[in-house]
């Protein structure tokens, strides 16, 4: 029966179900990467960790933020890759090793070159090993906290144009690169097209990380009701950027489920997607929106829905 207050209209176009998922219960494994200047080491490595998560039985592996490069303005053009133009190192050794091993990577990101551009890039590959998605950061990181934290990728980098949401053999997936954690449109976003689970792939600092990290998580996780994984690099304390780790699995209650210190990890937890029906039903607020008094337009749905 529809609401009163017309909860369905507080979404546009309106949610769509929470679909079935191929899968109700799986492992996935958060790899906390230290990441080096040598590009080779840090793809070898990867496909190590990756394999080493495998083996313990996770079928869904989230590498970090920016795991092929240092994270620096001055790197990010040494280290791009050109995705489209099949130039790149490290989604290569991703897609062979999803395939060889029969799992779905959600691959960090590294950063892109794309004709005179460059992005910072999530690549999402299918059991299959294929190319299911990419997603270019949307929000990028530009700060300025006085003696503490000054950084500025959009002197290097280009801000990605589309919310990214994929079907995949471990449920749908939405995809946001670290400062896009902030932004809670995005997550509502990707909720209301059905998510089974967000990543988001991170590396907050020392100044935003204490204070910022498990609480944006949990919010969105919280807010949206399912699954919100993160992925950050190990620390380096001698690089020019210092991440704060703590890569974590937090569930549709907002609980934290698993989460590890800095130091470089594999942390691997059981999702069960069972639960988020279940939350949904004990805490309807979903259902208790009010649609009379604001509205959440989702803009490239809304847009796709009137040229079809």
């Amino acid at each position: 029966m529809a609401s009163p207050f017309k909860a369905e209209d507080a979404r546009i176009p309106p949610a769509i179900p929470l679909p079935t998922p191929p899968i109700s219960k799986f492992k996935i494994a958060l790899c906390q990467l230290y990441v080096t200047s040598d590009k080779d080491r840090n793809v070898a490595h990867a496909r190590e960790t990756i394999e080493e998560a495998a083996r313990k039985g996770a079928q869904l592996i989230l590498l970090p933020e920016i795991w092929n490069s240092p994270y620096s303005n001055d790197s990010f053009p040494v280290y791009a890759e050109e995705i489209d133009a099949n130039k790149s190192p490290s989604t290569a050794m991703l897609s062979e090793v999803s395939r060889r091993l029969k799992i779905t990577i959600i691959g960090g990101s590294i950063p892109e070159r794309s004709g005179d551009r460059l992005y910072n890039t999530c690549c999402v590959f299918g059991t299959d090993g294929k190319l299911k998605t990419k997603h270019r950061k949307i929000h990028l990181f530009d700060i300025d906290i006085p003696g503490q934290m000054t950084f500025k990728e959009s002197k290097t980098l280009t801000a990605g144009e589309t919310p990214t949401i994929v079907d995949t053999d471990v449920g749908r997936i939405g995809i946001g690169i670290c400062y896009d954690i902030r932004f809670q449109e995005l997550a509502t976003i990707y909720a209301a097209r059905g998510a089974h689970l967000i990543c988001y792939p991170g590396a907050f600092n020392m100044t935003t990380g204490p204070l910022h990290w498990e609480l944006l998580q949990r919010a969105r996780a919280a807010d949206c009701q399912l699954y919100v994984a993160t992925c950050s690099p190990a620390r380096d304390s001698n690089s020019s950027y210092v991440a704060w780790g703590h890569s974590t699995l937090v569930g549709p209650f907002g609980e934290v489920i698993a989460t590890t210190e800095h130091d470089e990890a594999i942390v691997i937890s059981e999702i069960d997607y069972s639960l988020i029906e279940q939350i949904r039903t004990f805490l309807p607020f979903q259902r208790q929106r009010r649609g009379d008094l604001y509205q959440l337009v989702d803009v490239q749905r809304l847009n796709s829905t009137r040229t079809s």
